[in-house]
């Protein structure tokens, strides 16, 4: 990458979809909402998931020929920053990965698949098979004429209805797409997740050829870079949340006095909430440059390199200005009913998902430096 000619292309449809992105999810996430589905089951609102398919965002980057609205990966950062902002969490973020995972592949017998996400349905990826979010190795198997495996944190699977799920069958790593009927009860564990607005599940595999449907193609390619599609669209959400949480404790700041005086006029709060200002613009510059970079096709090495460098940077600036949130509040920041509280958990969930900082860094370097 010639960081001396990098162009950020902030297009006027992503302008768009911005401001119209912003207005939906604060209407539909005020933070009373937040909280109100911190303990349901489902962890999203219906109504706020149909307004999203209403307006085309499930299939927003997916071609015309399956019914999308082929705007191109670039205007999924828009919406997902927007998401963040509000702490609005619906499926579409399983959705899309799984969408872009399928066509990657180049398999004609995703186009099915590929419909049915674009008109709405709820769809999840399940790539995650040890602690380590990063790890590429696969033990789920085609073997016998049945699918065997276990995967973990998969996300929003208790209400998908199409499953894409890695496996190996003969030696040759491949898709194989299980629909959510075919994963009874016993088949599920529900995971604790760290933020509280999350879903997701760990599930064991023991279905019948017969019953999936294998998808073979540029599969590899296909996981890594649906993977790294998925730590951007994180890291967009990230800087989103990290907004909103600077706004949280300059409006505390603003309000609450000690000594006779505003905290807010205190040098010691004031750097800190400056330092979170810039972390904030500067994640915003890397994800936005990282829009402009992916593209339908393979990603150049240019897109791969804003996208390590849009996660790492976006998830550390969401801990840190949670991690302020917390400590600026005092004693009530480390309490549940404090806000803080929701943005400090969003970060450290994020920080982790698709490879943590130090995952991220590991490949940029070896992506710099022309090591891979």
């Amino acid at each position: 990458m010639d960081f001396g000619k990098t162009q950020i292309n902030f297009s006027e449809e992503q302008a768009m979809l911005l401001d119209a992105a912003q207005g939906m999810c604060a209407d539909l996430s005020p933070i009373d909402k937040v909280r109100s589905l911190l303990e349901d089951d489902k962890g999203y609102d219906d109504n706020a998931w149909q307004q999203m398919v209403d307006m085309g965002w499930t299939g927003l980057a997916l071609p015309e020929s399956v019914g999308g609205s082929d705007f191109g990966l670039g205007a999924l950062v828009p919406l997902f920053e927007s998401m963040g902002k509000s702490l609005l969490t619906t499926p579409l973020m399983s959705a899309v990965l799984a969408g872009e995972c399928l066509r990657r592949t180049g398999d004609s017998a995703t186009h099915v698949f590929l419909e049915q996400i674009a008109a709405g349905a709820k769809a999840t990826l399940a790539f995650v098979e040890a602690d380590d979010w990063g790890a590429q190795h696969v033990n789920t198997c085609i073997e016998g004429g049945r699918l065997k495996g276990y995967k973990r944190h998969v996300t929003d699977a208790a209400d998908a209805a199409i499953l894409v799920i890695p496996a190996m069958r003969e030696g040759v790593k491949v898709l194989t797409v299980v629909r959510g009927d075919q994963l009874d009860t016993a088949c599920r564990t529900k995971h604790d997740v760290l933020d509280a607005t999350r879903r997701a599940q760990s599930i064991t595999l023991d279905i019948a050829e017969a019953d999936i449907v294998v998808i073979n193609g540029e599969v590899d390619r296909a996981l890594q870079e649906t993977q790294l599609i998925g730590a951007l669209l994180v890291a967009a959400e990230s800087t989103g949340a990290a907004v909103s949480c600077l706004n949280t404790v300059v409006d505390y700041l603003k309000t609450r006095k000690q000594f006779g005086k505003l905290i807010g006029s205190y040098q010691a709060l004031k750097h800190p909430s400056v330092d979170v200002l810039c972390a904030i613009d500067s994640s915003k510059s890397l994800i936005y440059q990282a829009a402009s970079e992916v593209q339908a096709g393979a990603l150049s090495r240019d897109a791969r390199i804003a996208c390590h460098m849009a996660k790492s940077k976006a998830s550390e600036t969401l801990v840190f200005a949670g991690d302020r949130a917390v400590q600026f509040h005092g004693g009530m920041g480390f309490t549940y009913e404090c806000d803080a509280q929701l943005y400090l958990r969003r970060g450290l969930w994020a920080q982790q998902a698709f490879g943590d900082p130090m995952h991220h860094r590991k490949r940029l370097a070896a992506l710099i430096f022309d090591a891979e």
